[in-house]
């Protein structure tokens, strides 16, 4: 048998096939293990608190790793395991971050004496409520849902540890229509 006969019945071999296949499969699920254990998990919204950005159902992964590189910034939105139930995990954006001082006076959010700008939250879903001031305790980040009026967040929870915090939402991947990076 020469070299090319040995070639030849290499590549039309279904044996030699079904190894590349099975190599490759394991290959691919080794990747996305590692992809979704250490990287980015995708998750799924339950719940209309932070419309308009993100909707019920709506499809999003979320980046575990993004602060260990970089510090949670005012504005981010941010995937935490529920305070009162770990089991559960909840999705808002951050608004104020440790040593901040947060006050809400009817429905209007200013942090350390300043109001915020808070275009990400349309007319329509704001609400009326107030909160005293109150400084936010050192680790501990205070969150809240864009849609206000029916948002369950750090005005009702209190602020978020750090160690709750395990990724910033990065990107919608379905439904297609609402695909892309969030803001």
């Amino acid at each position: 048998m020469n070299e090319e006969s040995v070639q030849q019945e290499t590549k039309t071999n279904p044996r030699h096939h079904l190894q590349l296949w099975l190599r490759d499969f394991i290959i691919s699920v080794m990747a996305s293990f590692f992809i979704i254990t250490f990287l980015y998990q995708p998750v799924k919204v339950e719940g209309t608190s932070m419309q308009p950005e993100l909707r019920d159902q709506d499809r999003l992964f979320v980046n575990k790793f993004a602060y260990d590189f970089e510090k949670i910034s005012r504005g981010d939105v941010v995937v935490f395991y529920y305070p009162r139930d770990t089991q559960k995990s909840y999705i808002k954006r951050v608004i104020a971050l440790p040593g901040d001082n947060i006050r809400i006076d009817d429905g209007r959010v200013y942090v350390n004496g300043q109001r915020i700008d808070e275009s990400y939250v349309p007319k329509r879903f704001r609400d009326a409520r107030s909160m005293a001031d109150m400084v936010v305790p050192p680790e501990e980040y205070f969150v809240m849902g864009d849609h206000r009026s029916i948002s369950s967040d750090s005005r009702d929870f209190g602020p978020v540890t750090r160690k709750l915090i395990y990724g910033k939402a990065a990107f919608i991947y379905w439904p297609a229509d609402n695909m892309g990076v969030i803001k």
